[in-house]
């Protein structure tokens, strides 16, 4: 799909400053109040079809979402770009800043780079709020100093109902998609669509896609099941999941269910919404803080939609996720709930012929296991 590099060429045709955010859950807000365009470089597998530039400075047993970030940094894309926002997750991007930094400043062509640590402890253990408040004050008092821009809480507020406005829209979408009314590839296909577009445009894109599927009658697929993941399967491996008879009525996919599962109330304060962002945030490997609280969460999700099985979909090389599977597996296991990992790599997309015959095989699993309730 050629989409994100579509929109992307729009905004840069449109002249205003757009902010590279690394990695899933940066403060899009604050960018868009301070009439910034942010988008999140995370996964871009339909985008980046090459590593040669991001393979000089990472090594290839690094994810993809590392390396296809850099690749579009450190490539003609990150041309594009005015500035990179980062924070800290896991151990290969909380060090890919400094990798960056240094690879644009070998080729002329230095960014602005905005920084914030989010303290990744428990909040029932440390009252981090107050450190947090100060990264984020800190945070626009450089925007504005770099850009020469106000911050406005007025218009802070604005950006936050707009961004609450196109997660809202995500949920609504994905109901449509557990009834049957449309397809999770479809579903996919308008998440990548909408990739890179000015929040407004998002706004009335994921208007547009749901008005379409008001009418349309519900699909029968026989066995639902949820998908989790950091990243989606490529949309091939979806299309295997929904052609053996399997119907993904949630998700827990970092960029996904994970990305506009919550949304905050607003607050006043810039600082006390985003200590309020984090702290509540669904469950992710990610934010190393909310990880006791992943099976929880998980149970919720299976118990609200009557999901039967469980795929995981592993990001090769994400270490976060693979310390996580088999404790999710087991547990799962021991309620009765089938669960299948598949492992996708940086070239799976055009090599799924074995990840679809364990799809069909699962596929058969779970009909056995609903046959014998």
């Amino acid at each position: 799909m050629d989409s994100l590099k579509i929109n992307l060429e729009k905004l840069r045709a449109s002249r205003k400053k757009i902010v590279g955010c690394l990695p899933l859950y940066p403060p899009m807000e604050i960018f868009h109040a301070m009439d910034l365009v942010p988008v999140t470089l995370w996964g871009l597998r339909d985008m980046i079809r090459n590593l040669n530039e991001s393979d000089r400075h990472i090594q290839n047993y690094s994810c993809s979402v590392a390396r296809r970030a850099a690749e579009f940094i450190l490539s003609e894309n990150g041309m594009m770009l005015d500035g990179i926002f980062a924070y800290n997750a896991c151990d290969t991007l909380r060090n890919l800043p400094e990798i960056l930094s240094n690879g644009l400043q070998a080729a002329a062509r230095p960014l602005p780079m905005f920084q914030i640590h989010i303290p990744m402890v428990p909040a029932g253990q440390t009252n981090a709020r107050d450190y947090l408040c100060n990264e984020i004050s800190s945070l626009i008092q450089l925007l504005e100093k770099t850009f020469h821009i106000s911050f406005s809480s007025d218009r802070f507020q604005d950006s936050v109902a707009k961004y609450n406005e196109v997660r809202n829209l995500y949920r609504r979408m994905e109901k449509q998609v557990a009834s049957g009314k449309i397809t999770f590839r479809d579903f996919m296909i308008a998440f990548h669509n909408s990739g890179f577009l000015p929040v407004e445009d998002q706004i009335r894109f994921l208007s547009e896609s749901l008005a379409c599927c008001r009418n349309k009658e519900p699909e029968s697929q026989n066995h639902p099941v949820m998908i989790s993941g950091i990243l989606p399967p490529p949309v091939p491996v979806i299309q295997a999941i929904e052609e053996a008879g399997l119907r993904i009525v949630c998700n827990d996919v970092a960029s996904l269910g994970r990305y506009y599962g919550y949304s905050p109330e607003p607050v006043e304060s810039a600082g006390q919404y985003y200590a309020g962002f984090y702290e509540n945030h669904i469950p992710c490997p990610t934010l190393l803080y909310s990880a006791d609280k992943r099976m929880e969460y998980l149970d919720s999700l299976l118990q609200e939609t009557g999901a039967k099985g469980v795929i995981f979909a592993g990001e090769k090389f994400c270490e976060y996720e693979y310390f996580e599977f088999p404790y999710l597996q087991k547990r799962l296991n021991d309620q009765g709930i089938p669960s299948l990992l598949i492992e996708i790599a940086v070239d799976d997309e055009d090599h799924i012929a074995s990840l679809k015959n364990r799809i069909d095989a699962f596929a058969e699993l779970i009909g056995q296991h609903q046959g014998r309730k």
